[in-house]
């Protein structure tokens, strides 16, 4: 009786697609993506029409169906990102290296292990001060890609 009953609650739960523990399934992994700055760097000039020269670093570009943006930036001497209006929030990070971010027409100096949170609406820009290169960390979202 015990063994027919277990064969009808197995038929009914293979029917109604329940499959749970007892499949034995093993779940597929996560997975990662490493990335180094050398198979990344690229000379870009200064975004946004801030001129002079910087290397961007866009980390994991091609990575399909990931909604973030993880970028590193190295302004050199007298480069910038050009003042704009910002379309989602981001968030910057120093590394090393001086500068001035201009936040809202507001100048702030930046330095190694300032934050900035720039809210959508607000505008910004940041130029290089220093005698180093200003070394930065950007994140933000992005749309999914496929």
């Amino acid at each position: 009786m015990r063994r027919s009953l277990l064969v009808v609650l197995g038929a009914f739960l293979l029917g109604t697609g329940f499959t749970g523990a007892a499949s034995h399934q093993t779940p597929e992994k996560g997975g990662y993506v490493i990335e180094h700055d050398t198979s990344v760097a690229a000379p870009q000039p200064g975004p946004h029409n801030g001129g002079g020269e910087t290397i961007a670093y866009s980390f994991f570009s091609r990575v399909p169906k990931l909604g973030l943006a993880f970028r590193k930036r190295a302004l050199r001497p007298g480069a910038a990102i050009g003042y704009h209006e910002q379309k989602e929030d981001e968030i910057y990070y120093v590394l090393s290296g001086r500068g001035v971010m201009t936040l809202d027409g507001k100048d702030v100096v930046v330095e190694p292990g300032t934050a900035v949170l720039t809210r959508t609406g607000s505008s910004h820009g940041l130029k290089q001060t220093g005698r180093e290169d200003l070394v930065i960390m950007i994140t933000y979202m992005v749309p999914v890609k496929p």
